[in-house]
């Protein structure tokens, strides 16, 4: 008798930790669910801030290219002035400029 009370006990633990096993398995799956959520919505917020990131790059480099084509319009019409008030330093500028640059191409 001793025997069999050892082996309904027994299966009673089986059944328990069958019950538990099962349960283990389904929380193991819904966290598996979880994760997988979790990741995509990651991946999805990531693609957003590099969109977003992106965008403020392009605004920031066209504020630069802006700011770029001003200061050489106003360096242009700087240049103008001292040619239209002061046209012989003007010229003579241009041809030291030309001599020295001839100079550099030329030793190549």
């Amino acid at each position: 008798m001793a025997s069999s009370a050892k082996s309904s006990s027994t299966n009673g633990r089986a059944s328990n930790s069958n019950i538990s096993i099962e349960d283990l398995s389904n929380q193991i799956e819904i966290l598996k669910s979880d994760i997988s959520t979790l990741t995509d919505t990651l991946g999805e917020y990531a693609k957003a801030k590099g969109v977003e990131a992106g965008e403020t790059a392009k605004v920031k480099a066209q504020k630069v290219a802006d700011a770029g084509r001003e200061k050489a319009l106003e360096a242009q019409l700087h240049a103008e002035d001292f040619v239209r008030t002061q046209p012989a330093a003007a010229l003579g500028l241009a041809a030291g400029l030309g001599f020295l640059v001839g100079m550099i191409t030329s030793r190549r």
